[in-house]
């Protein structure tokens, strides 16, 4: 049944392909039910940092009373997103509420704002004109009464949220080195028109919009390295799946890879992090196989040719010379790695008879994959050589298809534990869960983007 409300009929090669994809070869020998850990993730109550963020001062024309309000807000929202430095209640500050002079090399008052509580301050000036909004903000350390920032962002005039988001952002790289991924966006497969189609939200899960609207059945979203545009598996009137972009203004949109294994069925590509190859599956009679191909289709090598055996899920490591990637060479599905020439292939993953969906940390440090245990998927996390692993999430229901942010603090995934699939982010180290969608059909595959261009 699953398989039908899939779009597929009983054919050989849908056969082949959706076990290939989602490996349903065998129920899995797992814990006993009533030995399971049932663990409810709630967020956590405590942080470690505190903000101050002012009012940002507003010489915007036309006045706008709400403007410097709502933008406030966006910045203290991007910061409970990404959950490093967390605003400081407004009773609490001893200093000023608004921004009225910027600060210069020097400030005198940190010992109030360190008696507020916060273990930093952020002061800014809102200005513009033509449509735009440019901000421009400072951000001190209240505890060594240093400067650590001094930025200037501009975006269009109705994208306010997504500027207090990408501030915010740069707040938490002030204090960390890395920025924060509040002003980042996630591609998904969702039904919500009636097909399955691509979409985009922002991370905080706002601003859902189709990327695709071509009425046909589409799969596995993977955006290239710039953000310049989305890949995508769809399948054509022939039945035959494909590998098509959808452009958002620096790829050029369509089908690719057209005379690439043309007589196979080709139905997930993964770009190299320097997105000159992919890492590409494609079904061949009874198996399923990984080839890596350059971007313009002229080189193509074959990385695995084990007879009848999947291999599927391939997962880039950062600096590009890995793939991780899901065999069931030895009877059921695993988690393996091998060089980027196919060479050196070596299982890591024994706690589990079925393992799926590897996802490479951006840190490299770490893959997020699923478990099924008792027909349920969790989540959990395993160092490439195999030595740790740890859970990440486990709940009663499915939590599957884990993709990491670009800062490498967050997973997003798809769950079922409402009913229907929705796309959750967890805090890898707090392991605070945030629901993306709701009440919008069935929800799945997401693939988290890259950071944005600095503006």
């Amino acid at each position: 049944m699953r398989f039908r409300a899939l779009g597929f009929s009983g054919s050989r090669t849908a056969w082949c392909v959706v076990c290939a994809a989602l490996f349903c070869l065998a129920p899995a020998a797992g814990v006993r039910a009533e030995e399971r850990p049932i663990i409810e993730i709630h967020p956590g109550k405590e942080q470690a940092f505190r903000v101050a963020v002012q009012v940002f001062r507003d010489d915007l024309l036309p006045e706008n009373p709400k403007r410097s309000a709502r933008l406030l807000e966006a910045i203290e929202q991007g910061l409970d997103f990404n959950g490093v430095l967390m605003p400081l209640a407004r009773e609490a500050f001893l200093g000023p509420q608004v921004t009225t002079e910027m600060s210069g090399g020097r400030r005198y008052d940190c010992a109030d704002w360190t008696q507020s509580g916060a273990d930093a301050l952020v002061e800014g000036v809102i200005n513009g004109g033509g449509g735009e909004i440019e901000v421009t903000y400072r951000v001190w350390d209240t505890a060594r009464c240093t400067q650590l920032a001094r930025e200037r962002k501009v975006r269009p005039a109705n994208e306010l949220h997504r500027l207090g988001a990408a501030v915010a952002d740069d707040i938490v790289k002030a204090f960390t080195g890395t920025r924060g991924s509040a002003d980042t966006e996630i591609a998904f497969i969702s039904t919500r028109l009636g097909y399955r189609e691509v979409f985009v939200i922002d991370a905080d899960g706002r601003n859902a919009r189709a990327a695709t609207k071509s009425r046909s059945i589409k799969a596995f979203p993977d955006w290239l390295p710039d953000g310049g545009g989305i890949l995508y598996t769809t399948y054509l009137k022939s039945g035959m799946p494909d590998l098509f972009v959808t452009s958002r203004g620096g790829a050029r949109a369509g089908r690719i890879l057209r005379d690439v294994l043309p007589q196979w069925p080709k139905y997930r590509g993964v770009f190299s992090p320097d997105g000159e190859e992919l890492a590409l599956v494609a079904t061949i009679g009874e198996a399923s196989d990984i080839f890596r191909v350059s971007r313009n289709g002229k080189k193509v090598l074959r990385l695995t040719n084990n007879g009848s055996v999947i291999d599927v899920a391939p997962s880039w490591s950062p600096d590009g010379q890995q793939i991780a990637f899901v065999s069931d060479r030895t009877g059921a599905p695993q988690i393996y790695i091998m060089d980027r020439d196919g060479g050196n292939a070596r299982r890591i993953t024994y706690q589990t008879n079925y393992s799926a969906t590897p996802a490479w940390s951006p840190d490299g440090r770490w893959i997020a994959y699923g478990v099924r245990t008792e027909g349920e998927f969790d989540l959990y996390l395993i160092d490439p050589a195999g030595e740790v692993n740890v859970p990440l999430v486990v709940h009663r229901r499915n939590d599957e298809y884990p993709s990491w942010s670009p800062d490498g603090r967050k997973v997003v995934f798809s769950s079922d534990r409402r009913g229907r699939p929705d796309l959750y982010v967890v805090d890898v180290n707090s392991q605070r869960v945030q629901r993306l969608t709701s009440k919008a059909k069935e929800n799945t595959s997401a693939a988290w983007g890259p950071f944005p261009k600095q503006k």
